[in-house]
């Protein structure tokens, strides 16, 4: 209790020093609403050219306001280091690192684990650990805090606080950001789920959720987008067999919006991507099987989204087929690869996954994205075209829509493509539909 008052009253006044390990679309904007807030913020990450650009006020992330983080850093708010041992400064320790998965889709929580053991050796009485990064139920609790414990020799709810709260960062969102989404905070213990919230409560517009357990808030995020995950591949699946039977499963998804009540629209496109829904289902999956169950519906979701580039290329293939071409030496232009509509996030994009399988059917493929004009994809660095015109048009035989990026004249595409393959309804405002194919 003691304890528990003495951070509450320093929280308040802002005495807190924060630190943020990971500066990525997750830490870097967390790390900037903590030093909004007055707090002073120390950032952590092991690539060199971040700690280097966020020391120098350049800004890398689309969610972060580029003058913002350029007056943080020159007040001294901001600072980022690749030294672990500065971490014995911060009061409150936030671990916003990857979770991504292995060739086997399980869990790889390395990012975790070694940013848990930075953290333990630099561990001291009072300070409050927290983690953001999804995982599998369990993970705060069965691997942060003995990890914690063991590295520093304090002891959990005594002498220092542990807790998990879940990132919710949407790319792109024009609506909600770090700083108005609402927050969802389980700590070891009640007085650290309450000193948590009340950290987060002095930087966030958001409301602040308490739930019970750090299990709690970590199921509640995999269930989050696993709600995600199962509905758009319920949508991938009505779009497969609404092809086949020849009705239109957009026009099919705008009517059955229509209800009030019962039915939330999803809708389909050439697979899943992103860090967050593509990836995290499979946490839960791969935890299950230490409960003897296996996950089927969720299992089901994931193939049928992973099937869905394999599709594309099948039905592109279909299209050239009814124009008396082939796919194979057939030029095809894929119209956006980030993974979501206006960001240059190619993390996971169904794109890249759209153009390895036509490339592999040995069509002749090029990109144009305006937000990504290069991308790494498995070693190798692919360039997109400089521009989109007519003429730049006119020399493919097909045209894939992969992203509806609001910066596309759709209308000039349409009228200038040989033929355009929708699989994101990009050009529904489009008059002249003749030369255009929707998933």
């Amino acid at each position: 209790m003691e304890l528990k008052q003495e951070l509450l009253g320093r929280i308040a006044h802002r005495q807190i020093v924060v630190g943020v390990v990971g500066l990525g679309y997750v830490g870097l904007p967390l790390a900037v609403e903590k030093a909004k807030a007055g707090f002073r913020t120390i950032g952590f990450d092991v690539q060199r050219d971040k700690v280097e650009l966020v020391n120098q006020g350049e800004n890398y992330i689309g969610d972060v306001v580029d003058s913002d983080l350029r007056e943080l850093v020159q007040q001294g708010m901001l600072h980022a280091t690749d030294d672990f041992s500065q971490a014995a400064q911060a009061d409150f320790i936030a671990i916003c690192v990857p979770t991504p998965l292995d060739d086997h889709q399980q869990p790889d929580i390395s990012y975790v684990e070694n940013s848990a053991k930075e953290v333990a050796r630099h561990l001291r009485r009072g300070t409050i650990v927290v983690l953001e990064s999804t995982t599998y139920p369990g993970t705060t609790e069965e691997l942060l805090l003995p990890i914690l414990e063991e590295g520093s020799g304090l002891t959990c709810g005594r002498d220092f606080y542990l807790g998990f709260s879940p990132e919710r960062v949407d790319p792109g969102n024009r609506q909600y950001k770090t700083k108005n989404t609402p927050k969802v905070v389980g700590g070891v213990g009640r007085d650290a789920t309450e000193v948590i919230a009340a950290m987060y409560r002095m930087v966030l517009e958001g409301d602040v959720l308490e739930v019970s357990s750090p299990r709690v808030a970590e199921m509640e995020k995999i269930l989050e987008n696993t709600y995600r995950n199962i509905n758009i591949g319920l949508a991938n699946e009505m779009a497969v067999i609404c092809d086949r039977m020849k009705i239109d499963v957009w026009e099919v998804i705008e009517a059955a919006a229509t209800k009030p009540y019962g039915f939330q629209a999803f809708y389909p496109g050439p697979g899943l991507g992103g860090h967050c829904i593509p990836l995290d289902p499979y946490y839960l999956t791969w935890k299950a099987r230490e409960y003897d169950y296996h996950t089927k519906l969720i299992e089901t979701a994931g193939e049928i989204n992973r099937a869905m580039p394999q599709y594309v290329a099948e039905r592109c293939s279909r299209i050239l087929n009814r124009r008396g071409q082939t796919l194979s030496g057939a030029r095809v232009l894929v119209l956006g690869v980030a993974y979501k509509q206006d960001i240059g996030d190619y993390r996971e994009s169904p794109a890249i996954k759209v153009i390895e399988q036509l490339s592999e059917m040995r069509a002749q493929v090029a990109y144009y994205d305006p937000h990504v004009p290069k991308y790494t994809a498995k070693g190798q660095v692919r360039y997109g075209l400089e521009r989109l015109d007519a003429e730049t048009l006119g020399e493919f035989d097909l045209v894939v829509i992969c992203c509806a990026h609001s910066a596309v004249d759709y209308e000039m595409v349409a009228a200038n493509a040989a033929f355009v393959f929708d699989t994101r309804n990009a050009a529904a405002k489009v008059a002249d539909r003749s030369n255009i194919e929707r998933l």
